[in-house]
């Protein structure tokens, strides 16, 4: 039996790979590559236990749905994130003010991506700095209380919280990435990150630009 993409082992190095594709030299994002490097980011969650699958499981999700879109006959209008928003908009393919005929549009789904991509960027940044001693439960409800946590409902915010205090310890977490000793986890930390952080605002800006930052 095949092994689900997002079932197979995370290797930090993939989702650097991946994330080094995702801009074009316009500073496009190629959604095929964005998709791929969040796939990672799933194995990276669900390698760590149950204690991310309230973001994990609706990620797979809404990765189903971007590769549905790319998959279909509208499909070459998906080849970027910029292409989708201007083809969903133009063609009125998106809910702007309320949940209506299209809860499952590229925009609407990739926002959801997005802000949680903030989180994980956050957490993994302070992940890179911090020292032996640091809580990662501590490190991790930070970035989730500067992020996602405004998009969830209470009782979401306090399942997450209770959840973050199960994460394993900073050796683990730097285990899990396969990449050797602490110091080269933290280098490619540093490698990765900066790209990460260039593929969010760039879809931050183009979201800004079109007011999506919102969609219900």
């Amino acid at each position: 039996m095949a092994v689900a993409l997002e079932d197979q082992k995370f290797t930090l190095q993939e989702v650097l790979d991946t994330f080094k594709l995702c801009l074009s030299e316009n500073k496009e994002v190629h959604l095929e590559h964005y998709v791929a490097g969040w796939r990672g980011l799933v194995r990276f969650m669900n390698s760590l236990g149950a204690v991310f699958s309230f973001i994990s499981k609706d990620a797979v999700n809404k990765i189903h749905i971007l590769v549905n879109h790319l998959n279909s006959e509208t499909g070459a209008h998906y080849v970027t994130v910029q292409s989708m928003v201007k083809y969903e908009l133009d063609n009125q393919l998106v809910d702007l003010t309320k949940k209506g005929s299209f809860p499952e549009s590229g925009c609407r789904t990739l926002l959801r991506l997005h802000r949680a991509l903030r989180w994980l960027e956050l957490f993994l940044e302070r992940l890179r700095t911090s020292t032996e001693d640091s809580k990662t439960s501590v490190m991790c409800s930070e970035a989730y209380n500067e992020s996602l946590s405004q998009y969830h409902p209470w009782y979401i915010r306090k399942a997450a919280g209770t959840a973050f205090w199960a994460l394993p310890g900073r050796a683990q977490f730097f285990d899990v990435m396969n990449v050797g000793e602490p110091e080269q986890v933290v280098a490619m930390l540093g490698d990765a990150l900066p790209l990460i952080s260039e593929v969010y605002q760039v879809t931050e800006d183009l979201y800004i630009q079109n007011n999506l930052l919102e969609l219900p």
